[in-house]
């Protein structure tokens, strides 16, 4: 009886070993859509007064945990029963992150302008506020449903050949340490100027050490959220491209020669731009129709 209950720890054990080994490769594939995770969420949880952000991001990480309390069960259900699936979901999933990764490239040498909303309490009413709040934390949440199906169903796919027990807990892992390592991080970006405030204040006008660092932190606030955003652009097209030549035969042999993760930058390009084509014909023909 007690070998029979060793026996069971020691399985349980090299079961947890496995899960541990694995879920650090699949953190690793889901870095990229980690990363464009990470300068979304910090630029919608930023531009409110700051008594409000934290609150606000708050709501949207609770948002983010039903959002993961939805999708793995789906994802679950799908590699039990139409494993095959998975890679179609994953190809799709794919084409939407070099969509994405080009249409931001595409936005940088064609700028165009953005409604952009500040949550200000001296410039709108109470109730404004609470509305606009509402309205930016519903679109950050539903911004995290389509990373979230990503990293999950990349995650799957990197451990669809073991057995279910493995895929839940490893998958699940993953999708945990996605939701609060980016918010967790989200919340020191966009508290950054405060705390640099902060120093200043306590520098008492004085040039000295803490004003020194307390200016940095303010100034590094924009400069941060705009290289998050460029390397998270960087990151969704490599991302994309390794999909692709994973799961695809031709690809996988395509530019053979080229280092990997030039191959799969150029491969992710050439999908996203021509998905991004293909956008653009089908919103103007719907423009033509109406």
């Amino acid at each position: 009886m007690a070998s029979g209950f060793f026996a069971l720890l020691d399985d349980i054990s090299v079961l947890m070993d496995d899960v541990v080994a694995m879920s650090k490769i699949t953190t690793k594939k889901t870095a990229g859509i980690l990363g464009d995770d990470l300068a979304v969420n910090a630029e919608k949880a930023s531009g409110f007064v700051s008594s409000r952000e934290l609150p606000v991001l708050w709501a949207i990480t609770k948002g983010s945990f039903l959002n993961k309390l939805i999708i793995l069960p789906a994802a679950f259900l799908l590699s039990a029963f139409l494993p095959w699936s998975v890679t179609i979901i994953l190809l799709l999933g794919a084409i939407y992150l070099a969509f994405e990764g080009a249409e931001k490239i595409y936005e940088y040498f064609v700028p165009h302008t953005h409604e952009t909303h500040t949550v200000k309490s001296k410039v709108l009413p109470k109730e404004a506020i609470l509305e606009l709040e509402k309205s930016k934390i519903k679109s950050a949440i539903i911004t995290d449903f389509i990373l979230s199906v990503e990293i999950v169903i990349i995650a799957l796919g990197t451990v669809i050949d073991e057995p279910l027990l493995t895929q839940i807990l490893v998958v699940t892992v993953v999708a945990i340490i996605a939701t609060v390592g980016v918010y967790g991080i989200v919340a020191l970006i966009v508290r950054m100027d405060d705390l640099g405030l902060r120093l200043v204040r306590l520098s008492n006008g004085k040039k000295n050490f803490l004003s020194f660092i307390g200016n940095i932190l303010v100034r590094a606030l924009p400069l941060i959220i705009k290289s998050l955003s460029v390397i998270g652009t960087i990151a969704l097209l490599l991302v994309a491209g390794g999909i692709f030549v994973h799961n695809i035969e031709y690809l996988h042999h395509f530019l053979e020669s080229w280092p990997a993760i030039l191959r799969d930058f150029v491969i992710g390009l050439g999908v996203g731009v021509l998905a991004l084509i293909g956008f653009k014909l089908v919103k103007g023909l719907v423009k033509l129709v109406r």
